[in-house]
């Protein structure tokens, strides 16, 4: 488990230290607010899964879900620790492939895939695609047909399961917008019909049941769920499976009261009912394939902001403003999401007042976290949000025309940048101005 210590230090003079570098000299040097990706930690967590999906008796990969955070350079990092990688849309597909990611490695999944998706995808030659509904079915044998191709593909099925997390991230209950659910019988007329079309190669089956889900109880009922599924897909129905992609979803810490399962024990367990159910069931055990995104990257990152104004309301609330907000962290104002939040510059000074840490943009609801205990805030004091690598950069906006914060990649060696800071050039590079407009 990956604890604070790992990821913060404490100079001397109170300051807190990421990988060894003093938070002051890196906002001095890459500007405020700036999310710092600690290299070490993902690197680690990389490691861990895949020495626990590898010890499985047939070939594993684990993808990273790029949803969770992606640049080009972090393709490269994610490809030295011989991770895969699964993209949702074009723009992540671009993104891997500029980045020379292998486009074997690469999985494709979403349930609005577009003409355009496709077409990259299987002009890259990608190594899978998920689909997610019956047009999707049509419409990738059509242009696999008309490009000469033969689609390697997962069919992603929803196993009815709804896991304890919040409703937003719930993505395998039968009531959702992903995949064939096997109650109504859709999933077998899926299965049948991608038999039907040459141009498509049904290869595995794929299910995702959810994001920051801390009870393991969900995922082994699902596994369970798809390997009698995927042995009555094999047995039944004559698709030759090969692989069985069990998605992502586990859980990180946020807060000190969270107490997420260890990625060593939740694959142990899915791998032992995948095996055991092999056995039961008379079939090979399938390539197993997992999805991590969030447990690769989200406690890797910390966000540092600089306090801009401070408004105290006797007997209500103390706000404590700073340069950041919703646009480069919108994960409060959509789940109300808890951090740890901390005095970055006076680390050894008792926390004894509330304050609530709120954003620059115009809106009520731009707040970053409510009622945290602080020392007393002033004017210029930097702030850190622990775990802010998962989805945040990644669903980040420019709403109030904030520009984004530069993304630094740092470790006890080196820093550098994963991306620069926006300016307010690059604000406006999209703009058009209508002829009749002109002056």
């Amino acid at each position: 488990m990956i604890s604070d210590v790992d990821i913060y230090g404490v100079s001397h003079d109170g300051v807190m230290e990421l990988a060894g570098h003093n938070v002051r000299d890196l906002l001095n040097e890459f500007g405020s607010p700036l999310i710092v990706v600690l290299e070490d930690v993902v690197r680690a967590n990389c490691r861990a899964y895949r020495k626990k999906i590898e010890s499985y008796p047939k070939p594993t990969r684990a993808y990273y879900a790029s949803k969770a955070f992606l640049t080009t350079g972090f393709c490269r990092l994610i490809e030295e620790e011989d991770m895969c990688l699964d993209v949702a849309s074009h723009g992540e597909l671009y993104t891997a492939l500029q980045a020379g990611f292998p486009p074997e490695r690469i999985l494709m999944h979403g349930n609005a895939k577009t003409r355009e998706d496709l077409t990259l995808a299987l002009e890259a030659g990608i190594g899978r695609i998920a689909i997610d509904n019956v047009a999707e079915i049509e419409r990738l044998a059509g242009l696999a047909q008309e490009m000469g191709k033969v689609a390697n593909v997962y069919l992603r099925i929803s196993p009815g399961i709804k896991p304890s997390t919040h409703a937003y991230v719930q993505t395998g209950q039968v009531d959702s917008k992903f995949g064939f659910d096997m109650q109504s019988g859709a999933a077998d007329e899926a299965v049948k019909k991608v038999l039907g079309y040459p141009s498509l190669r049904l290869i595995g089956l794929h299910y995702h049941i959810g994001s920051q889900i801390f009870m393991m109880e969900p995922f082994w009922v699902a596994a369970r769920k798809m390997m009698e599924f995927y042995a009555h897909v094999q047995q039944e129905l004559g698709a030759p499976l090969e692989e069985l992609d069990m998605g992502g979803g586990l859980g990180i810490r946020y807060t000190s009261g969270d107490e997420p399962p260890q990625v060593e024990e939740h694959l142990a367990r899915l791998r032992n009912i995948v095996l055991e159910l092999s056995n039961s069931l008379g079939i090979e055990p399938p390539i197993l394939c997992d999805e991590p995104g969030r447990s690769i990257v989200g406690r890797a990152g910390v966000t540092l902001y600089t306090v801009q104004s401070l408004k105290q309301i006797e007997d209500v609330r103390n706000y404590a403003s700073v340069d950041g907000g919703m646009t480069d962290n919108p994960r409060f104002a959509l789940y109300n999401s808890k951090y740890e939040v901390l005095l970055a510059n006076r680390m050894n000074e008792k926390a004894d007042s509330e304050w609530t840490i709120s954003g620059r943009c115009c809106e009520s609801g731009d707040m970053l976290q409510k009622d945290v205990s602080l020392p007393e805030v002033r004017v210029g004091d930097a702030i850190a949000f622990l775990s802010t690598g998962a989805y945040t950069y990644s669903m980040a906006s420019q709403y109030n025309r904030v520009a984004r914060p530069a993304v630094a990649l740092v470790s006890s060696e080196r820093v550098g940048l994963l991306a620069r800071r926006e300016t307010a050039k690059d604000l406006i590079q999209l703009d058009q101005i209508p002829t009749w407009l002109k002056r």
